[in-house]
């Protein structure tokens, strides 16, 4: 499809103005160039069918009318196909649900960029106004991050809340987070938004103290004054400090934890992957961790990291991290910084695919994205499509035509689990010196430590002590020196 230049959408955009203002549409000549899409249906809303929450008995009814938010989703495209479209309303939906919300409707509008003021364009407020209206909803959640004036603007012309795609996100993850490290994690990343979206109302915002000018406070009430909107930006300043200090020493004990493991020379395995992919059931698949799996967005927040072993008894962890998503917000990958940490001092990512989305190949980018951000994309990855028993067959071998070295797996049934095992011994780094040693019986400490962090070829009891060959790293071979073998 063609789209119109840059200065005939302009004018495009200008044609739908005087519209509404009353001039006639044969006046104003416009020069197509090819194929067009109809100018109307291009800056239109459109209806999207299907979207709406389905609710399964009477009970779930009035438990739903109780306690969720009845909400219409909106959203702009400027650029991708119908099918992009179609994905990424249907990620807002699971977005919107796993927030608590019941979806009433959804509304799709194509235009060259979302409008500055509004984000839907002035003309298309009041159309989404009459669908508020008419469904009833008390909030409105747009698929992008609005500026302050565009979130001010459509909370003062739909007279409901608004919520963008960055606030949904992070109120996911307040009510996900458990731990004491994800709790402030989550705080900080809501400050950071919040401090650039404090709005005032009435006389809230231009009341200062000090004299005649504010009101004849007289004697004691004169001063500099303080508004409304600068006590709440300074409150959240301090306790964004406070915030920091506090992530700062969670920090340096999760430092203290990845020192211990580099100082014994541990291998790490990062599983990394798109939210709800999976993560969490591979782990407990390859490690019996038993932590929680939901089929949710954002179910995982907290990393959990558990020790292993390979089929010859060398010893690595494998830690489960925070899932990703298209556009995570930046302030969330700042806060979540030393979680997402984890990934990038890994010595292997096993990067877990929904094979069975819609789009597993952009959930692949996305992810990609994310971890080039927090400089994890040097790190030696392993792909693994996940649900094998649910994606369709076409699916995964598109998928293993674009990535053959991948790995298919089902977490939940155990398909493909005892490959992925072999695969990722054989991907973990390997001691790289070779010695042969007669290690004395009373140095059995030596002997466990090849176990754990060598490669061994022979091994062999004799009158004089255990002599094996191995592959070990530099410094367990420099504690061995004295016992080698010419």
């Amino acid at each position: 499809m063609t789209h119109l230049p840059h200065e005939d959408t302009d004018r495009a955009l200008d044609i739908d103005i005087d519209t509404d203002a009353g001039i006639d549409d044969a006046e104003v000549e416009i020069d197509y160039d090819g194929d067009q899409a109809d100018l109307e249906a291009r800056h239109s809303l459109r209806r999207v069918a299907g979207m709406r929450t389905e609710l399964e008995d009477v009970t779930e009814v009035e438990y739903r009318q109780l306690r969720l938010e009845r909400v219409v989703l909106v959203s702009v495209w400027t650029t991708g196909s119908q099918t992009d479209i179609d994905n990424a309303l249907a990620e807002l939906k699971l977005l919107a649900e796993t927030a608590g919300s019941e979806v009433l409707d959804a509304l799709v509008q194509k235009r060259s960029h979302p409008d500055p003021a509004t984000y839907i364009g002035s003309g298309k407020v009041a159309e989404v106004a009459e669908v508020v209206h008419a469904t009833g909803a008390d909030t409105v959640i747009c698929d992008g991050e609005l500026e302050p004036a565009q979130l001010r603007n459509l909370e003062d012309r739909l007279k409901v809340k608004v919520v963008d795609r960055t606030a949904l996100i992070l109120d996911i993850f307040a009510q996900h987070a458990k731990s004491a490290e994800g709790k402030a994690q989550v705080e900080l990343a809501q400050l950071q938004y919040l401090k650039q979206r404090l709005r005032g109302w009435g006389g809230n915002l231009s009341r200062q103290a000090g004299g005649r000018a504010a009101g004849g406070a007289g004697i004691g009430g004169r001063g500099p004054g303080e508004t409304k909107i600068e006590t709440d930006r300074r409150r959240i300043n301090t306790r964004v400090a406070q915030l920091r200090r506090k992530l700062r020493e969670m920090d340096a004990t999760r430092e203290g934890k990845r020192a211990e493991r580099r100082r014994n020379q541990v291998p790490s395995v990062a599983i990394v992957g798109y939210t709800n992919a999976g993560k969490s059931s591979l782990l407990n698949r390859l490690t019996g961790a038993g932590v929680l799996v939901e089929d949710a967005l954002f179910a995982t927040l907290d990393p959990t990291t558990r020790r292993t072993e390979t089929s010859d008894s060398r010893v690595y962890t494998l830690t489960d991290t925070v899932g990703f998503v298209r556009h995570l917000p930046h302030d969330l990958v700042e806060a979540f910084r030393s979680t997402l940490e984890e990934s990038a001092l890994a010595d292997l990512l096993l990067h877990v695919v929904d094979a069975s989305d819609a789009d597993p190949e952009g959930q692949i980018q996305a992810v990609r994205t994310v971890l080039n951000e927090i400089g994890a994309s040097q790190v030696p990855e392993l792909l693994v499509l996940n649900k094998a028993d649910l994606a369709e067959e076409a699916t995964i071998l598109a998928l293993r035509a674009n990535h053959p070295d991948a790995v298919v797996v089902s977490a939940r049934t155990g398909k493909g689990i005892d490959e992925l095992r072999e695969v990722l011994e054989d991907r973990l780094p390997r001691p790289e010196v070779e010695v042969t040693a007669l290690v004395p019986y009373t140095r059995g400490d030596l002997v466990d430590r090849i176990h754990k962090t060598g490669v061994i070829d022979t091994l062999e009891h004799t009158g004089d002590g255990t002599l094996v060959t191995a592959r070990v790293r530099p410094d367990l071979a420099d504690e061995l020196a004295e016992f080698v073998r010419g």
